[in-house]
């Protein structure tokens, strides 16, 4: 199973920030003889595909890097989305993955055959590898609403992720659909450049005041003299224990934090807005953290804005000039906005992967999609995933998700480039236990508790990791190998 090289041959799917996490710490072990196939031109991953006003990251700027590469640069407490987009790339020169990525290379095809993997782009690019690494990600396939007249509009109207940079903004009447965090970022932005800007709401959002401030070229500096104190931003402990004890949170809707967060964010609509009228439409129905909690620092001013207005009244259709509601009101509008997410349950899909004895990934996941441990599916052998299904997804960074399942993933890379092992795949009684002990547990997280998110899948179950964080950080620390199943190079399979 050599390469030409003489060692193992790596493909890797995908160059966002998972994938250029891949690339690094191949060629930090030494690997060398690996491509990163990306569909788009450039790296990026979401932060690529989402340009649109007040783009920004909840997670502290800080905390959202890699662990080996602080950035001392930071403009803000949260990092805005084009200054994210700047460091992947620049890390990427810096430690040359930029040398191994293929560009518009869409992989269509994934076959497991006589041991490898057949690979094969949508360009007609062909290549063979012992191990592939799927990193593309979760939050890269807009999702559209179902309206009648979506596509009846005579104006600007684009999703989110498609922001058009040439369509103006100011003075126009915008309508935005949809209130994640998106949308309240959007809103925040455009509510004083736009003559009229509408925000439709479906559910109201536990919104969590937060604070986004400027770093000072005194602070910045700082941190370029003093590699400690920027180590100590990376792992400061107040964000670490909110971030870690949030996960406890979610798992035991009772617990200390939880009702500090849903106080927090009472006290935060109470203090901030005055309209009684409006502040009821602002209030969820449901438990927060059910749906991903919102951090904004303005949305609430925002959508008291002179030119702002929510609209709460269901969605009957989209024409010509607008949206009408179901109250008979047509809302019209220069530019419609679908600030309405994506589609967080297709991973690696459309691609066509096909595992040990043509086993096809739809057939794998007909039900649901499903991984041990969100990284190895049974069947597929020597594919293994970061960020896939039922991996931790929150209010924390995926950054440092990622780091801790590539440490578990190094496991199985060195015991297959050593020669221990030719084939490593999760065996089926492990992933079955591991669902039906994971699906459990989600019944009973916040998520199940009865509103409607993206954290649900097909038949509304919760699909994200229901345990705590420290949970998930120790399961990541060793592979439990009687999960897997090896096929050995001389003895065939082995447990």
């Amino acid at each position: 199973m050599s390469s030409k090289s003489g060692g193992i041959r790596v493909a890797v799917i995908g160059a966002g920030m998972a994938g250029i996490l891949a690339g690094i710490k191949l060629r930090e072990a030494g690997l060398t003889d690996f491509r990163i196939y990306e569909k788009a031109d450039r790296i990026g991953g979401t932060w690529r595909e989402n340009s649109y006003p007040g783009l920004t990251c909840d997670v502290p700027s800080h905390a959202y890097t890699y662990s080996f590469e602080p950035n001392p640069d930071w403009s803000h407490h949260l990092p805005p989305g084009p200054e994210i987009q700047a460091y992947f790339e620049r890390t990427m020169v810096k430690y040359g993955v930029d040398q191994h990525i293929a560009f518009n290379e869409e992989v269509v095809r994934c076959a497991f055959e006589d041991g490898r993997w057949q690979l094969e782009t949508r360009s007609g690019t062909g290549d063979t590898a012992d191990i592939v690494i799927a990193a593309t990600g979760v939050l890269h396939h807009p999702s559209y609403p179902d309206i009648a007249g979506i596509d009846a509009f005579a104006s600007d109207c684009f999703h989110s992720a498609r922001w058009d940079h040439m369509v103006p903004l100011d003075g126009r009447r915008i309508g935005i659909i949809g209130n994640g965090s998106t949308g309240v970022q959007i809103v925040s932005a455009l509510a004083s450049r736009a003559a009229r800007l509408k925000h439709f709401q479906r559910s109201a959002q536990w919104i969590m005041p937060t604070v986004n401030d400027p770093f000072t070229d005194e602070e910045r500096a700082a941190f370029h003299a003093d590699p400690l104190l920027l180590k100590s931003m990376q792992n400061d402990p107040a964000y670490l224990e909110v971030a870690w004890g949030w996960t406890e949170a979610i798992i035991d809707a009772d617990s200390s934090t939880m009702v500090q967060t849903e106080a927090a964010a009472r006290a935060n609509l109470e203090a901030n807005v005055s309209d009684p009228v409006l502040r009821e439409k602002l209030r969820p129905n449901y438990r927060a953290g059910c749906k991903r909690l919102i951090h904004s620092p303005d949305y609430y001013q925002a959508i008291q804005h002179p030119n702002a207005e929510l609209v709460t009244d269901g969605i009957e259709c989209i024409e010509p000039k607008g949206v009408r509601t179901r109250d008979g009101t047509l809302h019209e509008l220069d530019l419609i906005v679908f600030a309405t997410g994506f589609d967080a349950h297709r991973f690696m899909r459309p691609m066509n992967v096909i595992g040990r004895g043509g086993v096809e990934l739809s057939q794998a996941w007909a039900k649901r999609p499903a991984a041990y441990m969100a990284i190895s599916i049974p069947d597929f052998p020597n594919l293994f995933m970061l960020n896939g299904p039922s991996g931790p997804v929150g209010n924390f960074s995926l950054i440092d998700i990622a780091e801790r399942q590539w440490a578990y993933i190094s496991h199985f890379i060195a015991m297959i480039a050593s020669g221990r092992a030719r084939e490593i795949s999760a065996s089926h009684a492990a992933l079955e236990a591991y669902e039906q002990e994971r699906i459990k547990a989600a019944q009973t997280t916040i998520w199940g508790s009865g509103c409607n998110s993206w954290y649900l899948d097909a038949e509304g179950v919760p699909s994200t990791w229901p345990w705590s964080y420290r949970h998930f950080a120790a399961e990541m620390a060793v592979p439990r190998m009687g999960a897997y199943e090896l096929v050995s190079p001389d003895i065939g399979s082995m447990q």
